[in-house]
């Protein structure tokens, strides 16, 4: 894999929660720098981008109002198979399967309120951190 480059966002209830320091903290100390980073309130209009490959399905409406329904933190992370093994730091989606002590499993409360997304792939990775901050910052 080598080096590569992931989008994480903490979604409103981990800001709400004031969890953003404690996520970013693990995915730091496992070696993973932070290129950028900017906290924004997530439109409909780009949510509906970021998430199109749900479209259609019965929990797509719940998921747009949940990611914009508050700040969240977005973060360009980057190190040696950053994707991968963000996702595993952060855990399971469903916090009742994460490993207790992954992000999810130590904190989330629901599959819809697990605090975190990350990209899940190299293409998704590319498309999510154009979306987010741009063209240059793919790079």
């Amino acid at each position: 894999m080598g080096i590569e480059s992931t989008l994480l966002i903490v979604k409103p209830d981990g800001v709400e929660r004031g969890l953003v320091g404690e996520i970013l903290v693990r995915i730091e100390r496992k070696g993973y720098r932070i290129e950028k980073m900017q906290g924004m309130r997530i439109t409909e209009e780009l949510a509906g981008r970021h998430y199109a490959e749900h479209k259609g399905k019965p929990f797509y409406d719940e998921l747009i109002e949940y990611i914009t329904g508050g700040l969240s933190v977005v973060v360009l992370f980057r190190g040696e198979n950053a994707i991968e093994n963000v996702r595993v730091i952060m855990g399971a989606t469903d916090p009742l399967d994460a490993t207790p002590g992954s992000i999810r499993g130590a904190y989330a409360t629901s599959v819809t309120h697990n605090l975190v997304h990350g990209s899940d792939s190299a293409a998704s990775a590319e498309r999510e951190i154009e979306l987010f901050f741009g063209q240059a910052a793919s790079a």
